[in-house]
C-alpha cells in the first residue's frame, strides 16, 4: 500500500502549483497572500522532501526542472478537479439574479464565449446582461457588476483593474495590394482611416488614432478623416471588409490576426492609460452571487489575458 503523503505536503503542494503556474515566486506570494520569502521557504522545504529540485533559479526568471514539469502535470488537473467540485457545490447554493452591464464589443467578443463555463459552475445564478457604450453613465442601482474602459476612476463605485489596453493599427491584406507601402506611419496618408468614436468614456471621435500617433512620435499625421462608428467591433468588421486602417484592442484581437483576416502593418502597439475595469457599487459583493460572479470574471482575466497585456506591478483583484 502507498503511504499517505503528510497533510503538510499538501499545503506545500499549492504553493508549488501557484510559483508553477507563474514562474514567480513573487506572484505566487501575492496570489496567496505570503511574501515572496514565505514561497521560497515553502518550495524549498517541499523540494527537500520529495529528494529533488523543482525549479531551476536563474538570474531573472525561473524554469521548471523535467521533475518539476512532471510534478505540475500530475497537480494542476488534480487541484482543478477539486475547485471544480467546490465550485458547483458553491453554485448550487447560490441562486437569483445579478445585473451584469459591459461594453459591448468586450461582451460580444471576450465574455459571451466564456459565460457557459460560469453557467455550468453557478446554474441556478441568472444573468441579465445589459450591452452599453461608455456614452451612457454608470448609475447606482442600475447594476450589480459593469465592465468599463476607462482610466480606473470611478467616483461613488469601487473597481478592480482586469487589463491595461493596448492598441496598434490593423487592415486587411488586400488593402494592401496597389498601394503605397505601409511600414511606417507616414504611410497612413494613402490610406483611409477607420475610427471608433466611443472608444472610452468621454472620449473623442478621433481619439484613439490621436492618442496612437502621438504616443509613436507622429502627431503630424491627419487623423481626423476616414469613417465612423460606435462600436469597435464593427470598426474591426470594417477593417476586415477592406474599408481602411483601424485601431485595434489587443485584448479584443486574437482570431483576425492568427487568421490573416487581419494583419498590423506595423509593429509598434501603445498603451492608453485606459483600463478595462469591473466596477460595482460599495456593499455589492456582500451579496454572495455578485460575489461569486465578481470572482469568476476576475479569475477568467488571470487565466486568459496573456502577461504583455496584464498592468504592470499591480494585482487585478483587490482584497476581499
Amino acid at each position: 500500500m502507498t503511504d499517505r503523503v503528510p497533510s503538510q505536503v499538501h499545503a506545500r503542494l499549492k504553493v508549488f502549483l501557484a510559483a508553477a503556474r507563474h514562474l514567480s515566486f513573487t506572484q505566487a506570494g501575492e496570489d496567496l497572500h505570503i511574501t515572496t520569502g514565505a514561497v521560497s521557504q515553502q518550495v524549498k522545504t517541499l523540494e527537500d522532501w520529495l529528494g529533488f529540485k523543482l525549479f531551476r533559479r536563474l538570474a531573472r526568471h525561473l524554469d521548471l526542472t523535467d521533475e518539476g514539469q512532471r510534478l505540475l502535470a500530475a497537480v494542476d488537473p488534480a487541484y482543478a478537479a477539486v475547485d471544480l467540485a467546490i465550485g458547483r457545490l458553491r453554485g448550487g447554493a447560490l441562486s437569483g439574479v445579478v445585473r451584469l452591464r459591459s461594453l459591448p464589443s468586450f461582451l460580444a467578443i471576450w465574455l459571451v464565449p466564456r459565460l457557459p463555463k460560469l453557467m455550468r459552475r453557478y446554474p441556478a445564478i441568472e444573468l441579465q446582461v445589459e450591452a452599453e457604450d461608455s456614452v451612457r453613465s454608470l448609475r447606482d442601482g442600475e447594476f450589480d457588476l459593469a465592465i468599463d474602459l476607462n482610466d480606473g476612476t470611478y467616483p461613488g463605485f469601487q473597481s478592480t483593474v482586469l487589463v491595461e489596453e493596448e492598441i496598434f493599427p490593423v487592415c486587411a491584406p488586400a488593402l494592401l495590394q496597389g498601394r503605397p507601402t505601409l511600414d511606417a506611419p507616414d504611410g497612413l496618408d494613402h490610406y483611409p482611416l477607420l475610427h471608433d468614436m466611443t472608444a472610452w468614456r468621454g472620449s473623442l471621435p478621433y481619439a484613439e488614432w490621436e492618442r496612437y500617433l502621438k504616443a509613436i512620435g507622429a502627431p503630424h499625421v491627419n487623423a481626423r478623416r476616414g469613417y465612423m462608428f460606435n462600436r469597435n467591433q464593427i470598426t474591426i468588421q470594417a477593417a476586415i471588409a477592406g474599408m481602411g486602417v483601424a485601431i485595434a484592442r489587443r485584448t479584443l484581437i486574437t482570431d483576425e490576426l492568427e487568421s490573416r483576416q487581419l494583419v498590423a502593418p506595423f509593429a509598434q502597439s501603445v498603451r492608453t492609460g485606459k483600463r478595462y475595469c469591473l466596477v460595482y457599487p460599495a456593499g455589492a459583493l456582500d451579496d454572495q452571487r455578485v460575489a461569486a460572479v465578481y470572482d469568476w470574471i476576475v479569475d477568467e482575466a488571470r487565466e486568459a489575458l496573456s502577461p504583455q497585456q496584464a498592468a504592470p506591478g499591480r494585482d487585478p483583484a483587490p482584497k476581499r
